[in-house]
């Protein structure tokens, strides 16, 4: 995500590093719940048995925090993001025997306050091994592979015009690169540094204290500076890195839980980035974002349908309705004709109003994905 590119900074004058106090020392099976406020986190058990675990966030703080169960190197098992002060979410998460971390990020900055999880037995049946599951998510590995690889391509298209100084190019290119980007970032997020330094955003960056790089930056220096002055080396870091990702991706694919936990994921990235148009803020493409999203969303879901039917044909009913709506809504905004759509500063507020308004439609059904997944079991 775009706010995790802060975890790269320095958080010690935060004073973030307090651990959540006296949580339960009996080990702990299916639902807990993590009190957040601006300056702790307390799960109700730090033991827990093999299997998925439902975390409750609360957020009792005064800023919008997120919740992340880490394992080793930060890889990201589970992300609850974007919880409002008084709000509550929820995160299901499928852990294996290990030890992991649990950690609330008030402000959606920093490394967060971390406590450690430990697990052990074995679940009666693990999630990932269910026939239904594991057909998803080979379903999903095959849509992201073929959309990997047309990512390197058009990429590569990008990043040559970039250093070759074809503005007008590079300006075409970018949005088509980043469509194929847009539609699998849950592969991204997964590995921790990459996504943040590939797609961070300016702000982000600033606050971290880091350079800024990937994606926007070059964004930055076309549409600002109308050159590509100085951008050779972030191009061939920004190939790199998507590369990197997608190799990444292909060892280590989505799990089926990962999955549901990604078309939300996704649906966040339109609801808190490209609604406000701060995602492509030099560009203004980020109705190009905005449909890959979405369409990675409807990916997901559809590898997801056949067990989703089984288990809640009344939510696969309301799933499909809310995103027909959506589709409807902004698929107005584009040019049959040329495939090209409308620049978002284009957009009038009653417009993005309408946007927001079917997104948020969606969000209370497609949060519901998740949990119907892991009762599969």
């Amino acid at each position: 995500m775009k706010s995790s590119l802060a975890a790269l900074g320095v958080i010690a004058a935060l004073g973030l590093s307090a651990c959540a106090s006296d949580p339960s020392e009996s080990t702990a099976s299916g639902d807990l719940t993590v009190a957040a406020t601006d300056s702790d986190c307390k799960v109700s058990a730090t033991k827990l048995e093999a299997g998925p675990s439902t975390f409750t966030v609360t957020n009792k703080g005064s800023k919008v925090t997120e919740f992340y169960v880490y394992a080793d190197g930060d890889r990201i098992m589970g992300e609850v993001e974007n919880v409002g002060p008084g709000l509550t979410r929820k995160l299901v998460v499928d852990l294996p025997k290990g030890t992991y971390e649990g950690a609330c990020k008030p402000g959606m900055i920093g490394d967060g306050i971390r406590q450690t999880l430990s697990v052990t037995g074995e679940a009666a049946k693990p999630l990932s091994d269910s026939e239904e599951l594991k057909a998803a998510a080979e379903s999903y590995a095959r849509y992201v592979k073929s959309q990997s690889d047309t990512l390197i391509v058009k990429t590569t298209e990008f990043v040559d015009a970039v250093k070759a100084g074809d503005v007008d190019k590079a300006k075409t290119l970018f949005p088509i690169a980043r469509t194929y980007w847009e539609r699998i970032e849950p592969v991204a997020e997964k590995f921790g540094d990459l996504d943040p330094i590939t797609d961070g955003r300016e702000p982000d960056a600033k606050a971290a204290g880091i350079e800024f790089t990937g994606w926007h930056r070059i964004e930055k220096q076309l549409w600002v500076e109308n050159n590509t002055t100085g951008m050779d080396k972030y191009a061939d870091q920004l190939l790199d890195n998507v590369k990197k990702i997608v190799q990444l991706g292909q060892d280590t694919p989505l799990t089926a839980l990962e999955l549901a936990q990604g078309s939300k994921g996704l649906l966040d990235e339109v609801a808190t980035g490209k609604i406000t148009g701060e995602e492509d803020e030099f560009s203004h493409t980020d109705l190009w974002d905005f449909k890959a999203n979405i369409e990675g969303s409807q990916a997901a879901i559809s590898s997801l349908r056949p067990v989703l039917v089984e288990q809640d044909p009344a939510l696969v009913k309301d799933l499909d309705a809310k995103f027909a709506a959506l589709d409807t809504e902004l698929n107005q905004h584009q040019d049959k004709a040329t495939g090209e759509w409308a620049f978002y500063d284009e957009l009038s507020k009653d417009q993005i109003k309408a946007l927001s308004d079917a997104v948020a439609a969606l969000s209370e059904p497609i949060s519901k994905v998740a949990a119907a997944i892991a009762q599969s079991a």
